[in-house]
């Protein structure tokens, strides 16, 4: 999962993007309200947690902005506002969900898997199933035919992707911004290497290369045997 994280305290942004990384999402941090606004209408986020007052422009602006465009980004506040008025601001901007600081890690983790799963039939964090692969993103587990095995976490990445989006290209730009976000990225075939180790995994009719585009999960391919 691609998170876009809007805080100015550096401290709490960098033990927070330590913490949200163990649970192999991608985390992309901006300090100030317009990087964040001018983010989120540019590129593709699975979930926002939002800081209110930021420099520039304050948080709850960016959420009314974003939903008048309808960006549908699940937003997660967390604030050090914590009347109840604010709070009721925020939600009716169109957030989805409003925490204040100080906060349990724990507590803001069990936020995002419910955010998550409210936000579509899916849902983020939700088990997926196509054919005779099934993917925990609670664990990172993947199992075939009944045999289970941890992914790594570009593999992890790429194929939760596919995997919530079934028989659809995903372009490279897409999968790389889930292994990757704004840091810099791997070698040029670093993608290459990953879709040629999981096609070991899943078989190799499973992940179809869209030549010049990108790559999609076959639904029919991963319901028959696994070709290797």
């Amino acid at each position: 999962m691609r998170i876009l994280l809007v805080e100015d305290d550096h401290s709490l942004a960098r033990t927070m993007l330590d913490m949200l990384r163990e649970d192999q999402n991608t985390l992309d941090w901006v300090d100030d309200g317009q990087q964040a606004l001018n983010a989120l209408l540019q590129e593709h986020f699975d979930l926002a947690i939002l800081d209110l007052t930021l420099p520039r422009m304050d948080g709850l602006d960016i959420v009314r902005n974003i939903r008048r465009q309808s960006n549908q980004t699940p937003v997660i506040i967390l604030t050090a506002r914590a009347d109840l008025h604010e709070k009721l601001q925020g939600l009716d901007a169109g957030a989805d969900d409003y925490l204040t600081k100080p906060f349990a890690m724990a507590e803001l983790k069990a936020r995002i898997r419910a955010v998550t799963r409210r936000g579509s039939t899916t849902g983020t964090n939700a088990e997926l199933t196509v054919g005779r692969l099934t993917l925990n993103p609670e664990n990172g587990h993947l199992t075939v035919d009944g045999e289970a095995v941890t992914l790594p976490r570009s593999e992890f990445q790429i194929l939760h992707y596919l995997m919530r989006n079934p028989d659809q290209v995903a372009t490279r730009r897409r999968l790389e911004e889930q292994l990757y976000g704004w840091e810099a990225g791997a070698e040029s075939n670093a993608l290459e290497v990953h879709v040629h180790h999981l096609r070991r995994r899943v078989g190799k009719t499973a992940i179809r290369t869209v030549r010049g585009v990108g790559y999609l999960l076959d639904s029919k391919a991963a319901a028959g045997p696994v070709c290797p």
